[in-house]
């Protein structure tokens, strides 16, 4: 296959055709950003590989030069055998014996061939060394790119974008290096070997069928680029269906939609039957089309061999020459279509690639900023306005201070602005007016490391790495020795039910946590905000989502966590939040009812009125448990969805009453 194409496609899309000096362009501009990994100034040592690699380019291309003519000389040298013609005698006649020079033509491929895996051997370091700092600088670019740019993109879109690259990478430097060329000096070198050995009218129409075969390649590959499109867009949709149907096993048989999901698959890989036989059938145009090309340059050269053997001016082992030089030759050519192919996606790959390193990130650290120094852990909101986008304005200026080693509960209706407030103390996002501050220092003046190093976050949906459960508290302080470890997962009231398991601390917790319990995995976000020992914490609706026995195991765990720490509390229930030193209510970006429990529900508003409604469907959802409810382990407590309806019930009565 003259481009490589495979039956199976790899669910990428190709890219539109471009023009061919764009891509030339691009080629030689992602090149030349390439090149300061290439060359990198800091290794000596790869620098060397590089000219070994350019010597050792030319130097089997020499070798693969000499081939024809030592088959040439062979041939010469039989042929007069044959002739009868005088031959000499000793050592003379061993060299230039056809044996002999069949050796040497043997031996001439084997160096060839010695050359070139030497070259590709010693060049594969600084390839991958390349593609090595590319990767870790673009990931290490990823995270530092503010949440905004991580909540626009698909994260599995981001890791396609470095795995491509990284695939781009190296395919643009093995093609571009090792392939492209070696092709370009091999063709160069034929054609000045033509005109020392033959004549100009060699070179003449050998030039003309190179042309004529990479200008055929290029249109029919730009051709075949949509049709490849189509075969890997219809393979794509075919493995989504695939996928999506498995994932969904158990809704598939609740249903018994079995026949319904083969169908549906069945359509999508009729699709990719389909566009699969178009690719092969334009890839059966384009190798005849480059045989056809190639053939008849190679019969018009080897004609013209002919009549100059007859008129003495050429030799047999001349014909023969000419012959396996164009044989040779074919091979680099037979590459092209495949060569235009890889680049071109490689370019297209690589790009998004800079796209991404192009992208400025949105939170950064000021010229000099220095180090958070955490003296008691007072935090101060000063009138702080944001927006996500637009004008649409989240925080309405809202200013309230957690004295240090206090507990602060911010409660309120969804999109009040509560986690809002959450992700602003991170300094995920920056605000629009007024001020933050931390022990009187501006969060914007601080180093964005050492503000995180001092605030422990506990949120309501904990995602825990694919790894042990060691590892994933042990993440909350890498250095952390395994006693300590331990000894946080015996705060968090984990590590009886850890040493239960067959692997005890080696256990895997599965991706993203999910063969864990929801209990579980608080313990272990817990344990790992304890190792972490932060002077603030915030608590993100840590206990929404639990049934109301494993709540209150939490909810003692946490008390646990910010005795002598100052503590945010995000609260959807709030009985988690009564024994808190004051109570902020939250509305319509705004701080409605401010002062502590007892305070807010005898003054009777937003509160009082929250606080009643989930006392009345706690109180109903228990009655109705306790009349018919079927099932040991019936939860009595109110779902966490009810408690969201319930607070959305008064966001009207709140909007009105802060305005």
């Amino acid at each position: 296959m003259s481009d490589g194409s495979k039956a199976g496609g790899a669910g990428l899309a190709a890219p539109a055709p471009r023009a061919s000096g764009a891509a030339g362009e691009r080629m030689f501009g992602t090149l030349s950003r390439l090149w300061p990994y290439l060359w990198p100034r800091d290794r000596a040592d790869l620098r060397t590989r590089v000219i070994i690699t350019m010597v050792l380019l030319f130097g089997s291309k020499g070798a693969t030069m000499v081939v024809p003519f030592v088959f040439k000389w062979a041939t010469d040298a039989l042929t007069s055998e044959v002739n009868g013609e005088p031959t000499p005698s000793g050592w003379a006649y061993v060299l230039a014996a056809p044996v002999a020079l069949t050796l040497a033509y043997g031996l001439a491929r084997i160096v060839m061939a010695a050359i070139t895996q030497l070259r590709d051997g010693i060049f594969a370091k600084v390839a991958l060394n390349a593609v090595r700092k590319l990767a870790i600088e673009t990931f290490q670019h990823m995270h530092d790119l503010s949440l905004r740019f991580h909540l626009e993109r698909k994260t599995g879109g981001l890791t396609r974008v470095l795995e491509r690259a990284r695939n781009g990478i190296e395919t643009i430097v093995r093609m571009a290096v090792l392939q492209l060329a070696p092709t370009i000096v091999e063709l160069v070198m034929v054609l000045g070997v033509l005109l020392f050995a033959f004549d100009w009218r060699y070179v003449v129409v050998v030039a003309l069928t190179i042309a004529a075969y990479g200008i055929f390649t290029y249109r029919a590959s730009e051709w075949r680029l949509a049709i490849r499109k189509e075969m890997n867009d219809s393979d794509t949709e075919a493995n989504t269906k695939a996928v999506d149907s498995l994932l969904n096993y158990e809704t598939v048989k609740y249903f018994g939609a079995e026949r319904w999901e083969n169908a549906r698959y069945d359509r999508s890989m009729a699709r990719y039957e389909k566009a699969t036989i178009h690719t092969y059938t334009s890839l059966a145009w384009l190798n005849a089309g480059q045989a056809v090309i190639y053939s008849v340059g190679l019969a018009v050269i080897m004609v013209m061999c002919v009549f100059d053997i007859r008129a003495g001016r050429q030799t047999v082992g001349s014909f023969v020459m000419i012959n396996v030089m164009m044989l040779q030759l074919y091979v680099p050519l037979n590459f092209l279509g495949f060569i235009y192919r890889e680049i071109k996606q490689a370019l297209l790959d690589i790009e998004a690639m800079f796209a991404v390193l192009a992208r400025d990130p949105e939170i950064k650290d000021k010229a000099g900023a220095a180090d958070l120094v955490v003296r008691g852990g007072t935090v101060r909101f000063e009138d702080v306005r944001f927006s996500y986008e637009g004008n649409r304005e989240i925080l309405k200026g809202v200013s309230f201070e957690v004295p240090a080693g206090r507990t602060l509960a911010i409660v309120g209706s969804s999109g009040a602005g509560k986690s809002t407030l959450s992700r602003l103390l991170f300094r995920f996002y920056d605000i629009s007016s007024g001020r933050i501050l931390i022990d009187g220092q501006d969060i914007r003046d601080v180093t964005q490391s050492s503000l995180r190093a001092a605030i422990g976050m506990v949120p309501q949906d904990t995602v825990l790495f694919n790894d042990t459960i060691a590892y994933n508290i042990r993440y909350g302080r890498q250095d952390a020795s395994e006693g300590e470890v331990e000894e946080a997962a015996r705060l968090a009231r984990i590590d009886g039910f850890i040493r239960s398991t067959p692997k005890g601390y080696k256990t895997e917790v599965g991706e993203r946590g999910l063969k864990l319990s929801g209990g579980e995995k608080q313990r272990v976000a817990i344990a790992r905000t304890l190792l972490k020992a932060p002077p603030i914490l915030v608590l993100d609706e840590a206990t929404s989502a639990l049934d109301s026995h494993t709540e209150r195991d939490i909810q003692e765990a946490l008390d646990k966590v910010s005795e002598g720490r100052t503590t945010l509390v995000i609260a959807h229930r709030l009985s988690t939040i009564v024994g808190a030193d004051e109570i902020l209510v939250m509305a319509d970006g705004q701080v409605a009812e401010r002062g502590s429990h007892a305070a807010l529900l005898a003054r009777g508003g937003l509160y009082a009125d929250l606080w009643h409604r989930q006392q009345q469907a706690e109180e109903a959802a228990a009655s109705t448990a306790a009349a018919g409810a079927e099932g040991e382990g019936q939860q009595a407590s109110l779902d966490p969805a009810q408690l969201e309806d319930a607070a959305d019930d008064y966001q009207d009565n709140a909007s009105r009453a802060v305005g």
